[in-house]
């Protein structure tokens, strides 16, 4: 049951008539709850029992931590974690450890071939995976109190809008929002609904119906590519994957506004990052925050010395790609951000302190920079093998040969081209704003 599909929005329109009926909070809530089983249970019924799983596990772990001593509690914390991981691992990258298995031995002289595994991935295991983890580390820490109410942390782990694609939920955020009545008022129903119809924009229109014919014919083209085709399918796609998160996000942020709960803004204007380290700041805010808070922050952080500040931010953003997909090409992709976030420490430190990067021009042109390359990261996400993504991006210098592939129109490249440069311009004029306060500008 996607967002942009006719039988979500009588889905809809029934959750937020019933939601709204004269009921008792409880009964609400657990109305809300069947809710988003049955939508989670649309997109295959399948998926169900590893959700109810995690669901359980984590509330389990959750009342366990609160009642054990220090170390058992760190046991408890510890086969939580695991379980969770086990759980992702297997759905997920089952089939990726074992072929890559039977590669090594291979190699090794061994004849192996990989099982065949018929797994059936749970849509967004990977986002409510790591709502488990966090939550289970938050109460052993004593960041939050443990959530008794098994229905509560229903609602909190299974929330239709976000379950499939995030924003990803911490417990402290959202399970205060569970406690008292909540309506869906004209304002938040209105301006939900608003952000709905924007984020759908996004999605139907930006990403799926102008830029992902653009892309599909680069990425299904035959090497060589003519270079500015390849540019174009390079910005585009740079453009579709923006599109496609960002407007989903909008949209769930929406969706949650029209039930009267908040979701956190995932992402703020990217494409007008200066360096890496801001642009990270702002792309998936909520993963890119879990990652520090979960992972980096417990590997070391920047505690250490270079060399371990380096390794923690390499092994983080390597991990954050795996996340993403079972396939080395992510893996890839998220090395390069490991390593551009790495020297542009390095950069930092020996002369980030100049005056000169302040200025407005000096910080457009960086900005501009900073696009180009992360551009260039998008290849590996988007490829379907390493030789496809070298051979895109050796075609992107400049170059005449007569056997160059021109797959794209003149017209193709002009609105891949136009459509960069307004996005890359909206979002710089953006970046120190808010769409909600462009709005109350507004008549």
């Amino acid at each position: 049951m996607p967002f942009n599909s006719l039988i979500f929005f009588l889905f809809l329109g029934a959750a937020v008539a019933v939601y709204n009926a004269p009921l008792p909070w409880t009964l609400r809530k657990a109305f809300l709850v069947f809710a988003n089983l049955v939508f989670y249970a649309s997109w295959n019924l399948l998926f169900l029992p590893p959700l109810l799983a995690s669901l359980l596990l984590n509330w389990l772990a959750g009342r366990l931590l609160a009642s054990s001593g220090t170390a058992l509690r760190r046991r408890i914390l510890h086969i939580g974690v695991a379980c969770n991981l086990l759980l992702l691992g297997y759905y997920k990258y089952t089939v990726f450890l074992t072929a890559n298995a039977a590669w090594l031995l291979s190699k090794a002289g061994l004849a192996h071939s990989a099982p065949s595994f018929d797994i059936l991935l749970p849509i967004g295991i990977s986002f409510f995976t790591f709502q488990g983890i966090g939550y289970i580390v938050d109460v052993y820490k004593e960041r939050v109190k443990t959530e008794y109410s098994l229905l509560d942390f229903a609602l909190f782990y299974s929330f239709f809008p976000n379950i499939v694609s995030g924003p990803i939920l911490r417990s402290w955020y959202f399970l205060p929002q569970c406690k008292e009545p909540k309506k869906s008022i004209a304002d938040g129903l209105s301006w939900g609904l608003v952000l709905v119809t924007l984020g759908l924009f996004e999605k139907m229109v930006l990403a799926d119906a102008i830029m992902a014919p653009i892309v599909d014919k680069v990425y299904s083209a035959a090497a060589p590519l003519g270079w500015h085709n390849a540019w174009a399918g390079v910005f585009a796609y740079s453009c579709q994957i923006f599109f496609d998160f960002s407007g989903y996000s909008l949209a769930a942020i929406g969706v949650a506004l029209s039930l009267g709960f908040a979701l956190p803004d995932n992402f703020h204007f990217p494409y007008a990052a200066v360096g890496f380290s801001d642009f990270w700041r702002r792309w998936h805010i909520s993963l890119s925050s879990w990652l520090r808070d979960y992972l980096y922050i417990p590997l070391g952080g920047n505690r250490g010395n270079s060399v371990r500040t380096s390794a923690n931010l390499l092994t983080t953003m390597l991990l954050a790609g795996l996340w993403h997909g079972a396939s080395w090409t992510f893996v890839a992709w998220g090395g390069l951000h490991g390593l551009y976030l790495v020297v542009e420490r390095y950069l930092k430190r020996f002369a980030g302190g100049l005056t000169l990067w302040l200025h407005p021009p000096i910080q457009f042109l960086l900005g501009a920079a900073t696009f180009v390359v992360i551009s260039v990261t998008w290849v590996f996400f988007r490829a379907n093998s390493f030789s496809q993504a070298f051979d895109i991006i050796a075609s992107l210098p400049f170059r005449t040969a007569p056997n160059l592939t021109w797959c794209l129109y003149r017209g193709e490249v002009l609105v891949a081209g136009l459509t960069t440069g307004a996005v890359f311009l909206f979002h710089w004029l953006m970046r120190d704003t808010t769409i909600e306060d462009v709005a109350k500008r507004c008549p």
